[in-house]
């Protein structure tokens, strides 16, 4: 007899696979067990016993009939007369075994109906259809792949250990209930049980407070490993989303094999209904074997007819309740929406509200795991928040990130602040906020950043910074900020990625923005809520503006610094400028200007300004700048200046002059007559000859010539006694007079890229000038005597 093992590789799948047959599946799988069974049998009879028995069938003549009768009379007489009994005998045939055997097999074939013939074959055919065809979408490539990836992902997500302690995390379960869960039940249950009720009791993650990962981090402590598996997880499950939302092949191939299994089950029902009477016990036969056997009429007995009838209404039967169950599950696939699922009943019922919805496979998935159980899909539901993922993140990252360590990173800025800085995290830490002591904290590079409410534990943080992050505030930390925050710098991709609650910092006085804006200002929204700055005193844009916004004018009143760096972008129509009577300082750099504007000449209260890096070509609107009276910095850098006008003798109030990287030939002794400066850089230019007014600079301390052409120093640049720094690097000098012996301040002497063959020993009169400060050619510094390289190399 075959066994019914050797047909399980026709219906048997993973185990794990249970998980996506629904119950009319299971049904009709264990219908199909019923069914196979029978035709197995009726196989098994078919091969094992005699399929039917023939007789011939004798036709009596008129003179037989009459011989008979006499010889019936005459047997009485006989018996009468002598008293020894005869020998009973029936109608001999003179057939042997083998005719016997012929005739069977002929009549088997001529006058047996095919379907009492071929029943258990035709049982055991359509069970097998059935059986392949009920699984055949786990089997086929295209759908086969994205279930065994929808199946490991749906393992992980509640069989791991990691799962479950991290989704006791984010739920804000208790880590005693979740001992006392564990000791009272197997893991395996937790998991997958579907009385369990631990999701309906979940907090809101939007809920759950941030003290959670800070007071209690023994609950929040996950190893290395999970910490990867948890992000390995989230991420495959994205990606598995993307790849799957993309087509509906799995939806397809289910409801073409339970189509295709409904009209076999009409097939089946419509023509074993016609043929089932045709299975009988008595069979006449008549077959053209008269010169073989002497005999052409035969009665026969199908010796298996009976069982065969009473199993052919046993498996139309079976047939039908398959049917049936099919049917309901084409009204099932036809009458829902399979390819949208949507998690609204898990949202409510947790508190989760980011969980998206699905379409198309994924979630005809989710509705075949509904009918498994509902449990999976709530679970596996975290999995796709947002929310769930950035607090697993958060854990790992407190975990990984302890106040210990941040407070080791802490340092002290050009600001004298003490600042922390963090780059290229996946989250900010929860424990930056348990450094009280914190004064500036900058964040380069790290996305989805929230500022928890917790921020207001740092009461002396004064500065923020952030570089390409995109932040999220807590309306708590939006008020903490809003009272504390004194300086905001942020560097942005695109202007939308400028934060909103920006704007409404009203003690804010420093605001730094580097990032591509608008170039024209008037479509420029983002810039209108500058206004509600009402304590801003700095302001530095570096951006493409092509004229100067309306809202920088907007907080005019009380700005005292303004930097606009135009990436080389032009900026015209200026005039706005003269509304900003409070500035002090003013920067226009790389703002392709080819003249000074006019509109500078009516701040006043100027103090400072930088025109670098622009097409500067002729200053001689510099007479205007004698009405401003306060002008104590002027920079005119990195332009393309020939010449300095005689108007710059009007700058009386200079203290510092930038004149470096132009392509200045000549110096003017009227520079000189700005008697007050103390800082004059004339480094990079052309410049062949220094004037010996240069000796009237008596408050001259900083003064540089390098990268020039000059070959001789007068003797009157000595004479300014307060110089601390003389850089004279990169020209064509070749004499270094003794009187450098007067600069007793000096502190850095740069002669390097000269044509010098000695230095005047006259140099260890400088006695603040050490070997660090004498930037020279190491054979040049050995022509000093060697006391006077002792003292400069004395610390």
């Amino acid at each position: 007899m075959i066994p019914v093992m050797e047909f399980r590789q026709f219906s048997e799948q993973q185990p794990a696979f249970r998980v996506l047959k629904p119950w009319w599946d299971v049904f009709t799988d264990y219908l199909s067990v019923v069914m196979l069974m029978i035709g197995v049998f009726g196989c098994t009879l078919q091969v094992m016993q005699d399929k039917i028995i023939c007789l011939p069938q004798r036709i009596s003549s008129p003179s037989e009939n009459r011989s008979g009768v006499e010889v019936k009379s005459l047997l009485p007489l006989q018996s009468n007369a002598s008293a020894v009994p005869r020998e009973m005998t029936g109608l001999k045939t003179d057939l042997d075994l083998q005719q016997y055997s012929f005739i069977n097999q002929m009549c088997y074939e001529k006058a047996l109906h095919w379907y009492a013939k071929y029943f258990p074959y035709l049982v055991l055919i359509h069970t097998l259809v059935f059986m392949v065809c009920s699984n055949f979408w786990f089997k086929f490539p295209g759908s086969s792949s994205k279930i065994e990836h929808f199946i490991s992902m749906l393992g992980k997500c509640f069989d791991s250990p990691w799962t479950t302690r991290a989704l006791s995390e984010v739920s804000g379960e208790n880590p005693e209930e979740k001992d006392q869960k564990k000791s009272g039940a197997p893991r395996s249950n937790i998991a997958v049980s579907p009385g369990e009720g631990s999701l309906e009791k979940t907090q809101s993650l939007r809920s759950i407070p941030e003290k959670i990962v800070i007071d209690k981090p023994s609950a929040s402590v996950l190893d290395k490993k999970e910490g990867e598996q948890a992000k390995a997880l989230f991420e495959k499950v994205k990606k598995f989303r993307l790849h799957v939302e993309e087509g509906d092949i799995l939806y397809l191939m289910y409801v073409r094999q339970t189509v295709f299994k409904v009209f076999k089950f009409l097939l089946i029902i419509a023509y074993n209904s016609s043929f089932v009477n045709q299975v009988r016990n008595r069979v006449s036969c008549k077959v053209e074997i008269q010169d073989m056997t002497g005999y052409k009429d035969f009665e026969c007995n199908h010796t298996m007819a009976h069982l065969f009838s009473k199993l052919s209404y046993c498996y139309l039967c079976l047939v039908a309740v398959y049917g049936l169950t099919s049917l309901y599950t084409s009204y099932w696939l036809f009458y829902r929406s399979l390819k949208e699922y949507s998690f609204e009943y898990v949202r409510q019922e947790t508190g989760i509200n980011d969980i998206p919805d699905v379409k198309n496979d994924f979630a005809f998935m989710l509705h075949m795991i509904d009918q498994y159980d509902p449990l999976y899909s709530k679970r596996f539901a975290v999995f796709l928040s947002e929310v769930s993922e950035n607090k697993l993140k958060q854990l790992n990252l407190n975990h990984e990130w302890t106040a210990e360590k941040l407070r080791q990173r802490l340092q002290t800025n050009t600001h004298n602040r003490l600042e922390l800085q963090l780059f290229m995290l996946p989250g900010l830490p929860d424990t930056v906020f348990e450094l009280t002591e914190l004064q500036s904290l900058k964040l380069e590079i790290i996305n989805n950043v929230t500022i928890p409410a917790s921020i207001s534990q740092l009461e002396d943080l004064q500065e923020l910074s952030l570089y390409q992050c995109s932040l999220k505030l807590h309306t708590t930390a939006t008020s903490f900020l809003k009272e504390n925050l004194k300086v905001l710098r942020v560097k942005f991709d695109d202007n939308r990625e400028l934060p909103n609650w920006m704007y409404g910092l009203r003690n804010l006085e420093e605001l730094y923005l580097t990032g591509s804006l608008s170039p024209d200002a008037s479509k420029n929204i983002v810039l209108e809520s500058l206004r509600e700055l009402k304590c801003l005193k700095t302001l530095s844009l570096k951006s493409n503006f092509t004229k100067i916004p309306q809202s920088i004018v907007d907080v005019s009143s009380h700005l005292q610094r303004l930097y606009l760096h135009n990436d080389g972008t032009k900026l015209v129509m200026l005039n706005n400028l003269k509304k900003m009577t409070n500035l002090t300082e003013l920067e226009l750099v790389r703002c392709d200007l080819e003249r000074i504007p006019h509109a500078i000449f009516s701040l006043t209260n100027l103090q400072e300004l930088d025109l670098k890096e622009n097409n500067l070509r002729s200053i001689e609107e510099i007479l205007s700048f004698q009405h401003l009276r306060k002008l104590i910095c002027l920079k005119l850098w990195y332009n393309g200046i020939m010449y300095i006008p005689e108007h710059i003798k009007k700058l009386g109030s200079l203290e510092r002059l930038y004149f470096s990287h132009n392509k200045i030939e000549i110096l003017p002794s009227h520079l000189f007559l700005c008697n007050k400066l103390r800082y004059l850089d004339l480094s990079n230019n052309d410049i062949r000859f220094i004037p010996p007014e240069i000796g009237v600079l008596q408050s001259l301390q900083y003064f540089s010539v390098t990268c020039n052409k000059i070959e001789n120093l007068p003797d009157e640049l000595f004479f300014c006694k307060k110089l601390k720094t003389l850089k004279l690097g990169k020209n064509s000098l070749s004499i270094l007079s003794p009187k450098i012996s007067y600069l007793a301040l000096l502190t850095y002497l740069e002669l390097k890229g000269n044509h010098f063959e000695i230095l005047p020993q006259e140099l260890g009169c400088c006695r603040a000038l050490k070997r660090s400060g004498l930037i020279v050619e190491e054979t040049l510094f050995e022509t000093l005597p060697s006391d006077v390289r002792d003292q400069m190399k004395a610390e």
